[in-house]
């Protein structure tokens, strides 16, 4: 088992930044392939960011491109999702996640993942 827990989600105003971290424990962290998604109320669970086990490959949903930065720190077992340039259509529960990396498949789907946090808020103002 892999408990994952979020912290650092708050109220940002437009344009502003927060970084999430996600502290993992249970198993070797360097083991998982790491992911964030965020769910908006009313809408469906959406990918945000994806890391490698080792932090040579990230991946990004669309919408968060060129704003968002997903990190990892294997020695600390922490991942991180350093959020910039916040907008409005940014406010929902962000989840970290995880899946051991000996299954080859798709990290921006969230069926991949085992592992789920218990969330954390975050919601930007205008």
């Amino acid at each position: 088992q892999v408990q994952l827990v979020e912290s650092g989600g708050g109220s940002v105003q437009a344009g502003g930044s927060l970084r999430l971290s996600c502290a993992a424990s249970g198993r070797t962290f360097s083991d998982y392939v790491m992911g964030w998604f965020r769910q908006a109320p009313g809408k469906e669970r959406e990918f945000v960011a994806t890391i490698s086990w080792n932090g040579a490959n990230t991946d990004y949903g669309d919408s968060v491109k060129g704003r968002f930065t997903i990190s990892r720190d294997n020695a600390k077992n922490v991942v991180y999702l350093q959020m910039n340039s916040l907008r409005p259509e940014d406010t929902a529960i962000y989840y970290c996640a995880a899946y051991h990396r000996v299954y080859d498949n798709s990290p921006v789907r969230s069926s991949t993942y085992d592992y789920w946090g218990q969330g954390t808020q975050v919601t930007v103002s205008s």
